[in-house]
């Protein structure tokens, strides 16, 4: 059976902010310091257009910020500023996770993570927003009041689950008081947001805290992902993800939206699972997931901070398997996943979103206008344990005059999938440089002539769309269509 979308280019279209750019996420501070994550953001950037980077761990012991030495605290910003200037220093900003706990200032022992960041309240909140104010402080002289008036000082990680914060949600509250007071202390302007969480909570009861408190909110920031609170403890990721449902992210992202009110709403984490060693972030299965949640959360959302963008990542130990199903967009070696290519063909789209007719209960197709070129994106999706086949799709562009030329680029099993062609070499654990080179170009997208039919003001497009497929039709206007 054909799938058809039509589209009438002579509609009022609507701007396409590109949200999935403004923020994205990486493991913790010292990673940054490495030359490979140096080396693999900066080319994130230039190529997919990310604007900050988010982080752990900003705080803790391992970064020095506050330490206590002969009986006396001693703050020590080297290392923060080394991360911070290097980011200025490509032209992104830092999205400011402010945690975890310096040990000196805990109330308690707990921690997560490899690292032992440190996750108990502070035992003394006068003294955390010394703290604050003098490092924000601090960067204001670094940097200048207007850069950092165009960060996010975002409060803690996932105070919402007892793993990254021993206090009470009272307790947050309190140190998000404090924290507030410290910064807006040095500039009004300074953003300041909160509450950080996971699975959409506390959006709510934390906006009414600041209301009723007469404290500044500047932004709401909390987390999802499909496996979130489907299946039993236990599942693996593919029974939880069985167990959700397509639209799962959209009616989170709507529901928070209308908890958030007026204010920004940020989406400082998300991905296909949560689980950092899941199989299905290396192959074209997450591509499509991407793609289809950003066509779900468009107009909803004001920032969509994918996690993660490097596998350089070691929350749980540094890995060393070149796909081991982590979270990033790159693997260790710099070799791009679908993921990867993903935001590639979203960074390609123009500015204004046209309206499509025709649905299907797993292609989503948009189609976007730039000054001399019409873009169609489509893919192809099913969550796990759900019905998913290669589909023939027909895309209707009407009222427009006989394109130049049509390419397009494939994201699917045979393109730009690097894991396959690493497992058809055996799998190497440690490839070698010839290796990596041959990985590199399987990753690679391939820009292709497409067959269109023109009849009528009608440009006709018919393509087949495997499983798990993402695919970029580039229609490339006549000169008399650009300069009409």
């Amino acid at each position: 059976m054909k799938i058809e979308f039509a589209c009438d280019l002579g509609c009022t279209p609507v701007q396409l902010k590109h949200f999935w750019k403004y923020c994205v996420g990486s493991d913790h501070a010292p990673t940054a310091l490495r030359a490979d994550w140096q080396h693999q953001i900066k080319h994130c950037h230039e190529e997919l257009g990310f604007e900050r980077v988010r982080f752990h761990g900003l705080l803790s012991d391992d970064v020095g910020t506050l330490v206590c030495e002969g009986g006396k605290l001693v703050y020590s910003f080297f290392n923060a500023d080394q991360i911070f200037d290097y980011l200025t220093s490509i032209g992104m900003s830092p999205f400011v996770e402010l945690s975890f706990m310096p040990s000196t200032l805990a109330s308690g022992r707990k921690t997560v993570f490899h690292y032992k960041a440190n996750v108990t309240p502070p035992r003394d909140y006068k003294q955390w927003a010394n703290l604050i104010r003098s490092l924000v402080g601090h960067w204001v002289e670094r940097y200048g009041l207007t850069a950092v008036r165009h960060w996010n000082f975002e409060v803690w990680n996932e105070p919402n689950l007892k793993a990254f914060w021993t206090g009470t949600q009272k307790d947050y509250f309190k140190l998000y008081q404090y924290t507030c007071d410290a910064i807006k202390s040095l500039d009004s302007s300074l953003k300041v947001g909160g509450p950080a969480t996971a699975m959409n909570e506390w959006i709510e009861e934390f906006h009414d805290f600041c209301e009723r408190s007469k404290l500044p909110l500047d932004f709401i920031t909390t987390h999802h992902y499909p496996t979130d609170a489907f299946g039993q403890p236990g599942d693996n990721t593919e029974v939880q993800l069985s167990k959700s449902n397509r639209g799962a992210l959209r009616q989170q992202a709507q529901d928070a939206r209308r908890r958030a009110g007026e204010l920004p709403l940020y989406y400082t984490e998300w991905n296909s699972s949560s689980n950092p060693f899941d199989h299905l972030h290396d192959e074209p299965y997450a591509a499509a997931f991407i793609v289809k949640s950003i066509m779900d959360v468009s107009g909803i959302v004001d920032g969509y901070s994918y996690w993660v963008f490097s596998d350089i990542f070691e929350e749980n130990y540094f890995p060393s398997l070149p796909f081991h199903g982590g979270f990033g967009l790159l693997t260790l070696h710099g070799v791009s996943k679908p993921t990867y290519r993903a935001f590639e063909l979203l960074h390609r789209l123009g500015s204004e979103l046209l309206l499509v007719d025709g649905l299907h209960e797993t292609v989503s197709a948009w189609v976007v206008r730039k000054e001399t070129s019409i873009t169609v994106l489509l893919t192809n999706h099913a969550l796990p344990g759900h019905s998913i086949e290669a589909e023939h799709v027909m895309v209707s562009l009407n009222n427009m005059s006989k394109p130049e030329h049509v390419f397009v680029s494939r994201i699917d099993s045979e393109h730009a999938n690097a894991r396959l062609a690493w497992e058809e070499m055996g799998a190497p654990a440690y490839p070698s440089v010839s290796q990596l080179d041959v990985l590199t170009e399987a990753s690679s997208l391939v820009r292709e002539k497409q067959p269109f039919k023109w009849s009528g003001k009608t440009v006709i497009i018919d393509i087949n769309l495997p499983p798990h497929a993402v695919a970029l039709i580039e229609v490339e206007l006549s000169r008399e269509l650009g300069e009409n």
